[in-house]
């Protein structure tokens, strides 16, 4: 007991309520867009984090305190990594990966004492998190990634490579996915694309004035 109460300090109960805070400001963004980790998985690394930092510092030496640090940041590396997946050209999970990344770290310096710097990260976090959405539609064009199909008479099946040429210059990139041919002999072709938003009309007003296309679907 007597040992107990020579390593913890008061100081630990102020950090343990500053991890929660911070877990829970980090994670409701998260949270409210309804994504995988959200509120309460933020707030367990972000105390687990504090804990295993205070644990380092009272139970072991400053050698040993790098040495969990580094173990905390390798284990939070792998979780965020199961975060992310590719589907088509988009992938998820990124922004949620990172918060996870930059939560750990500010548990462990709420752990470690340095509340000064965890709040200053906490705060440029936040406003990355919150402004940059904002400020991004503003600033830059909305893209969007989409399944365009087209239908190409059977007669002009041959120009097929011309129309996806022509497509292409409304995209950002494409990738023909699958080419098809009915029972009529009429060429089907699946394309997935990544699009500015601005760009979108253009292109289905290529595709609608087209006499080679019989159908498009975005």
């Amino acid at each position: 007991m007597e040992e107990i109460n020579q390593h913890f300090q008061q100081s630990d109960i102020l950090k343990a309520v500053s991890a929660l805070v911070a877990g829970i400001l980090l994670g409701y963004e998260r949270e409210s867009k309804d994504k995988s980790a959200g509120l309460k998985t933020i707030t367990i690394i972000t105390v687990g984090s504090a804990l295993f930092a205070i644990l380092s510092q009272n139970y072991s030496g400053k050698g040993d305190s790098f040495s969990i640090a580094a173990g905390i940041i390798s284990g939070i590396g792998f979780l965020g990594a199961g975060v992310i997946f590719k589907e088509g050209f988009t992938i998820y999970g990124l922004t949620t990966a990172g918060i996870i990344w930059v939560s750990a770290a500010i548990g462990m310096a709420i752990g470690f004492g340095e509340f000064y710097i965890a709040g200053l990260f906490l705060f440029v976090t936040m406003a990355i998190v919150f402004l940059t959405q904002t400020v991004g539609k503003q600033l830059i064009p909305a893209n969007s990634t989409k399944a365009l199909k087209i239908k190409i008479n059977k007669e002009h099946a041959e120009k097929r490579f011309e129309i996806i040429d022509q497509i292409r210059k409304f995209t950002i990139y494409q990738s023909v996915v699958k080419t098809e041919k009915n029972a009529d002999s009429d060429l089907t072709i699946d394309i997935d694309i990544h699009i500015r938003q601005k760009d979108v009309r253009k292109l289905e007003q290529y595709l609608y004035h087209n006499g080679n296309i019989l159908s498009y679907s975005v």
